[in-house]
């Protein structure tokens, strides 16, 4: 790949690695807009390939100027992708990012991207799935709370055995021709569901999905490296994908037990400790300590090795990230380690997990 020096003398490749890593003050870098953006799918809509989520720390973990600090230091950076939901800290993500601070990206509307999650809402009935009713008024909700005219994307929260695809596929449309989306998405859905969905937009002349959301590391593969390539080449679907990290356990504070102030710790979470203390999470333990090795003579940190590794995959559009704090932020944004074919089988080989297309099986 072509290569380029910055102002930090630093080698950038236009694939996505920098020599240096600025781990610490990568909004310096002044390449960084230029070629950290990918399509979203093979949408025209322009993404950084680094965005900033909001699942559970923001309104709950830590305090509205954090969140309004990290809001600011991520795009300043040239992260352009915000993602909220309307059930993310009982809707208090989405009004973290709103008048409440006057955050000054709302001076620059155009210049970034904001999601919304739709499907849990509120107790009643009819405050949850994706009726058209819930679908219309749950966006309506999220536009408020977030003092915005539209959002860029909504996302369809996993699909709704209860309301027929037409309905939320015509629902979708919808809003976007009402001006209070530009795209619509899935996430956590199954490829069988999105092809049903592009299938019923198409015979009805409706608008389809762009992009899926998933969760995607070390450790959950298959989805995002078999199934949705295959979709992205067949109609266009990207990946937007989320926990990086593994809800933290790939940076290794769980190596010695679930720390009082971590995720695990939190009310709500017991899965996750479970998980943690579970023997395939003893597994998954031992295989990141030498993950964290790898690290180390790569001179990256393990987070900028995972999110790296996540990036490397075809169709890939954007990677969450879900910080807590100014550190971890800049550690997530620091330009990524080289990711060539060596590493990637080094790391293939330690997790021993590879998944294998289609292709490959009939080979």
């Amino acid at each position: 790949s072509a290569l380029v020096t910055h102002k930090h003398q630093c080698t950038v490749r236009w694939d996505l690695t920098c020599d240096c890593l600025c781990p610490k003050y990568p909004h310096n870098c002044s390449f960084l807009s230029f070629f950290l953006h990918r399509n979203l799918g093979k949408s025209g809509l322009r993404v950084s390939c680094l965005g900033l989520g909001t699942w559970v720390t923001f309104g709950s973990q830590i305090s509205d100027e954090m969140a309004e600090n990290l809001m600011t230091i991520a795009y300043e950076s040239g992260v352009n992708l915000f993602d909220t939901a309307e059930v993310y800290a009982s809707g208090r993500s989405g009004a973290t990012s709103s008048s409440k601070h006057q955050f000054k990206l709302l001076l620059l509307r155009s210049s970034f991207v904001i999601t919304t999650k739709i499907y849990w809402g509120g107790q009643a009935e009819t405050e949850r799935g994706l009726s058209r009713k819930h679908i219309i008024e749950g966006l309506r909700g999220s536009l408020s709370r977030l003092q915005l005219e539209y959002v860029d994307i909504v996302f369809a929260n996993r699909n709704d055995v209860n309301s027929p695809m037409e309905e939320i596929v015509r629902a979708m449309t919808f809003v976007i021709n009402q001006g209070m989306a530009m795209y619509w998405g899935t996430s956590r859905w199954s490829a069988m569901e999105i092809m049903e969905a592009y299938s019923v937009a198409r015979q009805f002349n409706l608008i389809p999905p762009v992009c899926e959301q998933a969760e995607y590391h070390y450790f959950q593969r298959d989805k995002v490296e078999v199934q949705l390539p295959e979709l992205y080449h067949k109609i266009g679907v990207g990946a937007m994908t989320w926990s990086p990290l593994a809800c933290g356990l790939i940076t290794g504070k769980y190596s010695d037990g679930v720390p009082e102030c971590s995720r695990a710790a939190m009310k709500g979470y017991q899965w996750l400790k479970e998980r943690v203390n579970s023997e395939e999470g003893r597994r998954q333990l031992a295989k990141i300590k030498e993950l964290h090795l790898l690290a180390d003579r790569l001179g990256c940190t393990a987070a900028q090795l995972a999110i790296a590794w996540c990036l490397r995959s075809e169709g890939v559009s954007s990677v969450l990230l879900g910080v807590s704090n100014t550190d971890q932020l800049l550690e997530n944004l620091g330009i990524l380690s080289q990711m060539n074919p060596q590493t990637i089988a080094e790391i293939d080989a330690l997790l021993g997990n590879k998944p294998h297309s289609k292709k490959e099986l009939r080979a």
